[in-house]
C-alpha cells in the first residue's frame, strides 16, 4: 500500500508576541483527506535567537489531526485557513481523524455565519460610503 504525504513546515519564533501561522485551507485538507492513504504532516519548529545563533527548542513531526482544537483556529481566507492560534501554545496528542475532521466540520459551523454577519456589516458600510460620495460635488 503506497502513503501520500504532504510535509507543511512551520516556523515558530518563541520570543516574539504574536504568530499565528496559516497551516492549510480547509477545502483543500477535506479533499486530500478523503483518501486514508493521505497524511497531511506539520513540521513544527520553535525557536529563539540568541545573539547570532538560532536555538531550537522544541520539535513536532505529527499529521494535522494531531493539534487540538484548544490551539487552532480559522481564519477567513478562501474558504477558510485552518491556524495555529498562538504558536507558543501548541497541544498535541495522538487523535482520531474522524473526531477530528468531525470537530472541524463543527467548528465550521461556528466560524461560517460569523462571516456571513461581517460581510452584512461591511455591505452596510460600504452602503453608507456610496450615498456620501453620491451626494459630492463631481471635481470635473
Amino acid at each position: 500500500m503506497t502513503l501520500y504525504y504532504i510535509v507543511d513546515v512551520s516556523t515558530f519564533r518563541t520570543d516574539t508576541h504574536f504568530n499565528m501561522p496559516n497551516l492549510t485551507s480547509v477545502e483543500r485538507l477535506s479533499r486530500f483527506y478523503e483518501d486514508d492513504k493521505n497524511y497531511f504532516v506539520i513540521l513544527s519548529v520553535s525557536y529563539h535567537l540568541s545573539a547570532t545563533k538560532v536555538v531550537v527548542t522544541k520539535v513536532n513531526f505529527v499529521p494535522i489531526e494531531f493539534f487540538m482544537w484548544d490551539c487552532l483556529t480559522l481564519g477567513a481566507l478562501g474558504w477558510g485557513q485552518i491556524q495555529i492560534a498562538n504558536s507558543n501554545y501548541v497541544n498535541i496528542k495522538q487523535y482520531s481523524r474522524k473526531k477530528w475532521m468531525l470537530e472541524l466540520c463543527d467548528a465550521l459551523e461556528l466560524f461560517y455565519p460569523k462571516e456571513i454577519g461581517k460581510i452584512h456589516t461591511r455591505i452596510e458600510h460600504f452602503q453608507k460610503i456610496r450615498r456620501f460620495w453620491e451626494t459630492k460635488q463631481d471635481d470635473e
